[in-house]
Order: structure tokens, then C-alpha cells, then sequence
């Protein structure tokens, strides 16, 4: 890989690489995050007792979504088949933590779909408990692992601690 940057012309304007010429290849991204929550709202989540409703199911559904959305987000990110996305939340002690996994065969990777699966199912989760904890806080979002294109596979080497 060279040092250059692909998204930026010469003259330091951005701009949206052609991948036109890439080989169409199957790829996978997986991403994950938290969002850290008071021992209340993690009573509530729990006992099904936030009063938006089910929190995990909206989260889960809110971060489908935002993966076909991503294109729109991202000004440089290329709209590409999305053809399988799994999302998932689960309660700890202190936490909820999200996974997102995301694949497609197309010319370029998926990671900012990944990512923005995590980013806004943990959003999702801050509004659905917000009136019980005010202080909620998105931590650790990043990419877990990638598979697929010319850079090969790649999976993160040790969990982040929060």
C-alpha cells in the first residue's frame, strides 16, 4: 500500500475514488461498540421497563437501517449492495454492547457500514433511556474484523477495555 491518500486530489480537494475497474468480491466487516449506562437504566433495560419500549429491538432495527443509509451519511462512501447485516445488543453490568457484522460482494469494503450499524443502534439506545439516565455514554466503536478486497483479512487482535 502506497502512502498516498486515495480520497484527496493533489490540490488537497476530496473527492470519490472510481473503483469502477475492481473485481467484484465477496467482503464482511464486523464492528462493535457500547454504550455505558447507570445501574438504573441497566434495572430498566432488564426488567422491559423503559418506557419507549423495547429498546434492544428498535436498536437492532435502527442499526439495519442506518447500514442501508451509509451512503447518505458518509459524503465519500460508495453506495454498495448490502446483502446480509446482523446486529446485536446485549445487557452487562454497566453496558449495553453492540455487534454489527455486514457483508456484500461489490468492489470496495463495508466498514463504514459496519460501523454506522454500531454508531446508530448505540444513538438508538441513548434515546430509548434517556429519561432515565441522562448520562449515557457511546464508547469503543470500531472495526472488529474485515475479510475480502486486496487488503486482505484482518481481525482485531485484543478486545478495548472500557
Amino acid at each position: 500500500m502506497s502512502g498516498e491518500l486515495t480520497h484527496v486530489r493533489a490540490d488537497g480537494s476530496a473527492h470519490m475514488v472510481d473503483v469502477s475497474a475492481k473485481a467484484v468480491t465477496a467482503r464482511e466487516a464486523s464492528a462493535a461498540g457500547r454504550v455505558l449506562l447507570s445501574p438504573k437504566a441497566i434495572e430498566a433495560l432488564r426488567a422491559g421497563e423503559v418506557a419507549k419500549g423495547d429498546t434492544l429491538a428498535v436498536a437492532r432495527i435502527a442499526g439495519i437501517q442506518a447500514v442501508k443509509r451509509t451512503p447518505e451519511l458518509i459524503p465519500l462512501a460508495h453506495p454498495i449492495a448490502v446483502h446480509g447485516v446482523d446486529v446485536d445488543l446485549s445487557v452487562t453490568d454497566e453496558a449495553v454492547e453492540i455487534r454489527a457484522s455486514v457483508r456484500t460482494a461489490d468492489r470496495t469494503g463495508i466498514e463504514m457500514e459496519a460501523l454506522t450499524a454500531v454508531a446508530v443502534a448505540a444513538l438508538t439506545v441513548i434515546d430509548m433511556v434517556k429519561a432515565i439516565d441522562k448520562h449515557g455514554r457511546i464508547t469503543d466503536i470500531r472495526v472488529t474484523a474485515k475479510s475480502g478486497g486486496r487488503s486482505g483479512d484482518w481481525i482485531e487482535s485484543e478486545p478495548v477495555d472500557g
